[in-house]
């Protein structure tokens, strides 16, 4: 039923998209809510940078990559944010969804162990026997096998408690946990809003874990993306123009975000883009090749670290979940 759902709307899609010569809607789906790393979006639409292209861009929050992901492939939306991982295993199990990667973003993902040392949480070690609050949906949590697997923790000795979203923080700060799997932009701020001191946080990157899976990345319907490639391909340059501009001024970039989320307090939330920006998206590798690409070699081991811990109903192929041909030259995605 989801495959006839998802080939209906794509096929409707496709007919429905304008010429090129007109300006053409894109409206793009964000995996969360209208936070600081969302800031460099709304700078490209502020700046121009998608009316340039020919594009007419509204953005929509969302609630997670598995909320993300099916606005894409439906078609309901040409464009969104979402966690790589997260698609393979959604193409895995809808193996004739048109949906792929085309823009890697979070080169290094921001998936983590958010702990209090206080509780006694500082390192992977410390985890077994010790009570981890974890969102079902959440895209950290949906790593954390491969993270255990990476250092020799049985899932077993680890007691994990199902929480909501709202509630994950607020349990950690009341010491109902005594850490959590979140983004660690997201946590930690969330966690000192709520009184808890900075030295008392730990943050155990899964990424400095073993962990070799990227993070998220833009996606595209590929029925909408085939019919107009050039405008995912001027979609992606002003993403990458937006994102340079956020680097080289966080602070204004949050300005931008402010306008569609004023309830928001611009010092944490150009923290928040800030940490973003060094921890996860501006690595080693995007200042020497920019922003958007994989390294082939890294996305195979991140296959079969996916490999240890599920089981792929078809043999993943890394061509179909990553495309770069869209990709506007490497000159165009330097973000310094």
């Amino acid at each position: 039923m989801l495959m006839r759902t998802l080939a209906a709307l794509g096929a409707t899609a496709a007919l429905a998209v304008p010429a090129m010569a007109q300006d053409i809607d894109m409206p793009f789906a964000l995996d969360w809510k209208f936070e600081g790393p969302a800031a460099p979006y709304f700078v490209a639409v502020d700046k121009g940078y998608f009316a340039d292209a020919g594009l007419a861009v509204e953005i929509s929050e969302g609630a997670g990559s598995l909320d993300a992901i099916p606005k894409v492939a439906t078609g309901a939306f040409p464009v969104g944010f979402a966690d790589i991982n997260s698609v393979i295993r959604f193409l895995d199990q809808n193996p004739e969804a048109p949906v792929t990667a085309v823009m890697m973003i979070y080169d290094k993902p921001p998936f983590a162990v958010v702990g209090r040392k206080s509780l006694g949480v500082e390192t992977p070690a410390d985890l077994p026997g010790k009570v981890l609050g974890a969102p079902p949906p959440d895209g950290a949590w949906a790593q954390f096998p491969i993270f255990a697997a990476e250092n020799d923790l049985n899932m077993d000795e680890i007691e994990v408690e199902p929480v909501g979203f709202p509630t994950r923080e607020p349990m950690l700060a009341e010491g109902k946990v005594a850490s959590v799997t979140g983004f660690s932009f997201s946590s930690v701020l969330n966690l000192e809003r709520l009184g808890v001191a900075p030295d008392d946080i730990s943050v155990i990157l899964m990424a400095d874990y073993g962990v070799d899976l990227y993070g998220n990345a833009i996606i595209v319907n590929t029925n909408f993306a085939e019919t107009n490639p050039e405008a995912v391909t001027g979609f992606l340059t002003a993403i990458a123009q937006g994102w340079s501009d956020a680097i080289a001024d966080p602070a204004a970039a949050v300005e931008s975000l402010l306008e569609r989320n004023p309830a928001a307090d611009a010092a944490l939330e150009t923290r928040r883009l800030q940490l973003a920006i060094d921890d996860n998206v501006l690595t080693d590798f995007v200042k020497d090749n920019g922003l958007g690409g994989i390294d082939a070699a890294r996305m195979e081991s991140g296959l079969e670290q996916t490999k240890s811990v599920y089981e792929f109903q078809n043999a993943p192929d890394a061509a179909a979940l990553f495309d770069d041909s869209y990709l506007p030259p490497a000159e165009a995605r330097m973000l310094q």
